[in-house]
Order: C-alpha cells, then sequence, then structure tokens
C-alpha cells in the first residue's frame, strides 16, 4: 500500500541528493578533493569555477529535479494521461524560465531533443540515440505512483514520458530501472527484492527502446551490486571501485546501475547523499537517482527535519507535499 510518507519521503530523496551533489557536479574526483580539501558534509553554495552549477546556491535544486516536476506538472494538467506535446510544452517552460539554454543547464540529449522540437524537426534521430542520464534523472516520482503488481502499467508510463526525449533501448531500460526500484521501495521490499523488481522493470523498458550498442544496465547492476557485497564493510573501497568500475559519468550505463547501487549499499538518506556527493562525477544526478530510492524506502519521517526545511527554503516554486498529496490519490489513471 502507498503511503504519503514513502512518496514524500522519494520526492525529498531526489530534492536532497540532487541539491547535495550540485557544487561538485561533473567534476573528475582529483578537481573535487582539491577544490574542497575535505569530504563535503553539508549542503553548499556552487564554487564559481563549476560552469555546470555556478549559479546554484545553498540547498537548491537542478535541471533533475525541475524536470521531475515538470513531467509531474503535465501529468497532472492531462489527468495522468500522458501527452507528448503536453510534456515537451512543461520542460520548455521551465528551460526558458530558468535560462536553461543560455546557461548550459539542460543536459545534452535533452538539449537537442528539445532544440528540434523547438524548430519544428522530428526529434526521434536524436533520441533513439541518446545515451546520457537524463531519462533516469527525472523519472523516480513515476515509480510512487504503482503499486508492484502493476509493473506493465509502470513501464508503459515510463515509456511514454521517457521518450520525448530519450527512446533508446539502454534509456527507457533504464529509466523504467529507477523507477522500478522506487516502486518496490514504496512497497517496502527487502533491498534485496528492491534490486530483482527493479531488475525486471529494466528488462521490459529494454525491449521498448531503439536499439544501441550501449552496455547493457542489467548486467552492469549486477556488477554494481557484487561490488557492494564485496565491499559491505569498506566505504572507501566501494567508492572506489564504482567510480573505476561501474562509472560515475553521464552514460546511463555507467551512472544509473551506478546510483543504485550506491542506495543498496547505503540505505539510508543521509548517508546516501553525502556519498554521492563525494563521488566525482555526475553526482547531482546520481544523489537524486540513489537518495530517491532511500527516501522511498525510508519514509518522510526518517529524514532530517532542517534539510527538508532548506529544501522548501531554497526552492520555493514547488511545494513538494503537495505534489505527494496528489500522487496519492492516483489510481488507475487518474487523479
Amino acid at each position: 500500500m502507498r503511503s504519503t510518507d514513502k512518496i514524500l519521503g522519494a520526492l525529498y530523496g531526489q530534492a536532497i541528493g540532487d541539491a547535495m551533489g550540485m557544487p561538485s557536479e561533473l567534476w573528475p574526483i582529483q578537481t573535487l578533493k582539491k577544490q574542497f580539501k575535505q569530504p563535503i558534509t553539508d549542503f553548499l553554495d556552487s564554487p564559481k569555477n563549476n560552469d555546470i552549477a555556478k549559479n546554484f546556491k545553498r540547498g537548491q535544486y537542478t535541471d533533475d529535479t525541475n524536470q521531475a516536476l515538470a513531467i509531474l506538472d503535465s501529468l497532472i494538467e492531462t489527468n495522468w494521461q500522458p501527452s507528448a506535446a503536453n510534456l515537451v510544452k512543461h520542460i520548455m517552460a521551465w528551460a526558458d524560465k530558468v535560462g536553461a539554454w543560455q546557461f548550459n543547464i539542460l543536459g545534452p540529449s535533452s538539449k537537442a531533443a528539445l532544440l528540434a522540437v523547438k524548430a519544428g524537426k522530428d526529434p526521434r534521430p536524436v533520441t533513439d540515440k541518446a545515451l546520457t542520464n537524463g531519462a533516469g534523472m527525472r523519472i523516480s516520482p513515476i515509480g510512487t505512483l504503482y503499486e508492484p503488481d502493476q509493473i506493465d502499467e509502470l513501464v508503459q508510463m515510463v515509456d511514454q514520458v521517457t521518450r520525448i526525449t530519450h527512446s533508446s533501448d539502454v534509456a527507457i531500460s533504464g529509466a523504467c530501472m529507477i523507477a522500478g526500484a522506487v516502486t518496490a521501495a514504496v512497497a517496502d521490499y527487502s533491498w534485496d527484492q528492491i534490486i530483482d523488481y527493479a531488475l525486471k522493470a529494466n528488462d521490459l523498458g529494454f525491449e521498448l527502446g531503439a536499439p544501441t550498442w550501449s552496455a547493457h544496465t542489467h548486467e552492469r547492476l549486477q556488477m554494481a551490486i557484487y561490488t557492494a557485497n564485496r565491499h559491505i564493510d569498506n566505504q572507501s573501497g566501494f567508492m572506489t571501485q564504482i567510480y573505476n568500475l561501474i562509472g560515475t559519468g553521464t552514460l546511463i550505463s555507467e551512472s544509473i546501475p551506478a546510483a543504485v547501487a550506491i542506495a543498496y549499499f547505503t540505505k539510508d538518506v543521509k548517508k546516501c547523499a553525502l556519498m554521492c556527493a563525494n563521488l566525482g562525477g555526475d553526482t547531482d544526478t546520481i544523489g537524486a537517482m540513489a537518495t530517491a530510492i532511500c527516501g522511498a524506502k525510508q519514509g518522510y519521517h526518517t529524514i532530517n527535519s532542517d534539510w527538508v526545511d532548506l529544501i522548501d527554503k531554497q526552492n520555493p516554486d514547488h511545494d513538494l507535499k503537495q505534489y505527494a498529496e496528489v500522487i496519492s490519490r492516483f489510481r488507475d489513471g487518474s487523479e
């Protein structure tokens, strides 16, 4: 049974992981360590020398969470019946409002697809080849809509909202992996069951996308979980292996298996958000995905209230509690 506490946990987990990872976004581990001197232990303003995140302040979340909420706004407006035109309209409106085009806020696949739409062109030549993680970074709220026995409906919804910018096999499967992990976490599955369910959702999604040569997220998650179990008492060793072996870059086949494995390893919102922020690579996106899963599993009531207050204060355009109430009333495709 879905609870508002678990739904809120996923939403705040997404926002917290995103905002915590923002200052170190897309820096290699060497740059991160040189910049911060010591591990990140709290929310920070972005350093001015981070060209991607330099306009963000402490506790503000990035395009990951903003796009996730734009998708929710669209689905609520269309009574949970996905409309590609409406989804694009909402994401475009957000992008125009924050100056995403000139401030380099959008990811490469989403930017290329949306620019094609803006120019009146068919985006499929872009979306069918999209291998970056924009599909996964914004999908966690979709996982809160469904019970585990609704996996077909879950995958169908993920597919419909994903392919506006990403329609490759790896993109849809990776987005289904994150959404599936959230669905199972909201249902309070065990961590091993969460991984099994995420893999099942991943495999169903893979069949829906355009074929690519990208490494499969299924096998890479299995490798990442094996790594987690081998380093159960060695956090530093686990982080090094995730960075060096699984990868923490913007590719779906790196960042999405990494995020799910980090959630599995940490099993806690605070530990997860901080690990992701200190990881190197696409820290905000990995943080958003991983910490959403932990929040969905642990529930809102376990999250530091000061962190919640900061997220609310620094992101006044959105009321996450209102979103959770609307999501909690979702039934079979209608509110």
